[in-house]
């Protein structure tokens, strides 16, 4: 099968919607389809896939005006569910009601998808390559890592707030790998770093980068204030860091409802308590790594691409 995936992310950013079309691209090609992300004429294909019901609403009504018998996949964003389906409902809403099947990349998706919606609905968790083993931690610090853009949404600075609070004997270090969404939040970034000591922004990296830091790292922080199935929390998860996260539907559709490492939505005061926790309390970072390690079989590359081919199949 001839199969485009169209994604609003540029080839040359490196953004989670752009990771998971060139993965979910390598997938269906070793299970045989024809696949191009962003052709210049996707209505050449036999199955459109469109990451971002929103951003590409255009593309899907494009699709199903030329080819009506053709079938439409649209996978579902964090702005797709918890911004543009309040804030631009028609063309959000015309997305889902063209698509043969919708994915959801986290287990709570379908409590925010309206309910004639649901029986299109597939979940597919992002799976993630880690690291064969742990590295040793940094000796003067205790690393924790920040992974995400500089952008409203992510709430990038939560981690650097709730370290600022802690006590002086406290060696937490926070780490921030992630580019700015434009040069107002590097400033902000550069700002932060000059008035408070323990946190580092060191910009946009490599993905191989970013796993080196996971694997030596002793923490990491997710405070986003929306989220559609981030995948650095798989990616966290395979690497056997722990994990502390915002208590919001796309990181407890991912970790679990009874995780331990749950704090609420930009809440800087509960946040420096679990760091502190995490950092004096050898029991909790290891119960932290233990609920992460249970939930590692959701985030393996097979487990993914046998949902992806499953997926294809009911559209033949």
């Amino acid at each position: 099968m001839r199969i485009t995936i169209a994604t609003p992310t540029a080839a040359t950013r490196r953004t989670g919607n752009r990771a998971t079309a060139t993965r979910w691209a390598r997938f269906l090609t070793e299970l045989g389809h024809d696949v191009a992300i962003n052709p210049p004429a996707e209505t050449e294909a036999d199955a459109l896939i469109a990451l971002h019901a929103w951003r590409s609403a255009e593309t899907v009504a494009r699709f199903r005006s030329d080819h009506p018998e053709r079938p439409i996949v649209v996978a579902l964003t964090g702005t797709d569910l918890y911004h543009f389906l309040e804030t631009e409902p028609s063309a959000t809403l015309q997305s889902l009601a063209l698509a043969d099947r919708l994915i959801g990349l986290h287990d709570r998706v379908a409590q925010s998808l309206p309910e004639r919606f649901r029986s299109k609905l597939r979940i597919i968790h992002q799976s993630a390559w880690g690291r064969a083993r742990r590295e040793a931690p940094v000796a003067d610090a205790f690393e924790v890592l920040v992974v995400g853009h500089l952008r409203t949404e992510k709430d990038p600075f939560r981690a650097a707030l709730a370290a600022r609070r802690l006590p002086a004997s406290s060696a937490i270090r926070v780490i921030h790998l992630g580019a700015a969404h434009d040069p107002a939040w590097a400033d902000a970034a550069l700002a932060e770093m000059r008035d408070n000591p323990r946190y580092v922004w060191l910009g946009d990296m490599p993905p191989a980068r970013v796993r080196r830091f996971m694997a030596r790292a002793r923490l990491m922080v997710l405070s986003s204030h929306m989220e559609g199935g981030a995948n650095v929390i798989s990616e966290a998860v395979v690497s056997g860091l722990p994990v502390l996260a915002s208590r919001i539907d796309g990181s407890v559709g991912l970790l679990g409802e009874g995780y331990p490492g749950y704090f609420p939505v930009s809440d800087t005061a509960a946040l420096e308590t679990l760091l502190a926790r995490a950092e004096d309390d050898p029991t909790f970072l290891a119960d932290l790594a233990a609920a992460c390690a249970a939930r590692a079989p959701l985030f393996q590359p097979e487990r993914e691409k046998a949902k992806l081919g499953e997926l294809v199949a009911e559209l033949v």
